[in-house]
């Protein structure tokens, strides 16, 4: 059996049209991505998911696997499970949802996910989580302020599952810093078990999920157990592409940290 990685990536965007294909040092937002997926040991295929030609032909150029994804698909999930009905033969025994503009995401945390996966069989989704400092808190209250989006809080129960996936900080700190109590930022890339996916698009979205605007919430609100893995980005930045002027500061990172794949 084998673990995949899917990377759904859609041309149109309302902050970024074309988006995938747009330049970060040389290389396309997308090639990029790619590349990070293609460094981890752990993963034995990958798949860029679109419904638009000019992804596929320049996902060609550069050597990828493609598979043409129906333009009504709504979400990445949906792109995913899309990819998974057009495979031949068994089914992978872990899928990773990538997203396309995730440029930032060490390739070490993709492989944290698949390997939870593939050592706890009683767990059929996981997702990534990093701990914040003060100044990393700051940071994204600054960006709420401005009034953008800055990041997803989550918090989870001992066993490591997640109890509430928010815009806002969970957990409120009454007293003391990040630095003292725990908070968590999370990270949107998701490891499955394909049977699950299948079975989380078949229900329907509940009034966490639209409130929030936060897809994750599905899985809580109808009793699915999903695990946070807790990652270590080993001194790199988080970041990913989400407007056109995100372009000069992940480049600015890029080149004072060097590439990650």
């Amino acid at each position: 059996m084998s673990n995949i990685v899917v990377i759904p990536c859609r041309y149109g965007s309302s902050r970024f049209p074309g988006k995938p294909l747009a330049l970060i040092a040389g290389k396309s937002l997308i090639e990029r991505v790619w590349l990070l997926a293609k460094s981890v040991p752990e993963v034995d295929r990958i798949i860029i998911a679109t419904d638009d030609e000019r992804i596929r032909a320049a996902a060609k150029g550069f050597g990828a696997e493609v598979f043409m994804t129906p333009v009504e698909c709504r979400n990445g999930s949906e792109r995913v499970h899309a990819v998974l009905s057009q495979l031949a033969g068994p089914a992978p025994q872990v899928v990773v949802n990538l997203q396309g503009d995730a440029v930032l995401t060490p390739p070490w945390i993709i492989g944290d996910l698949v390997r939870c996966l593939l050592n706890t069989p009683t767990v059929g989704v996981a997702t990534a989580a990093v701990r914040l400092s003060q100044a990393q808190l700051d940071e994204i209250k600054s960006v709420h302020s401005a009034g953008e989006a800055g990041g997803t809080f989550v918090t989870f129960n001992n066993v490591g599952d997640a109890l509430y996936f928010s815009k806002n900080q969970i957990p409120a700190l009454r007293e003391g810093t990040a630095d003292e109590y725990a908070v968590y930022r999370h990270i949107g890339i998701y490891a499955y078990r394909p049977e699950l996916l299948a079975r989380y698009l078949g229900l329907v979205p509940g009034a966490l999920e639209q409130t929030e605007q936060l897809e994750q919430l599905r899985f809580l609100e109808h009793g699915i157990p999903l695990r946070v893995v807790i990652v270590d980005y080993r001194g790199r930045t988080h970041g990913s592409i989400d407007r056109p002027s995100d372009v000069a500061t992940v480049e600015k990172i890029i080149k004072r940290e060097g590439e990650l794949a």
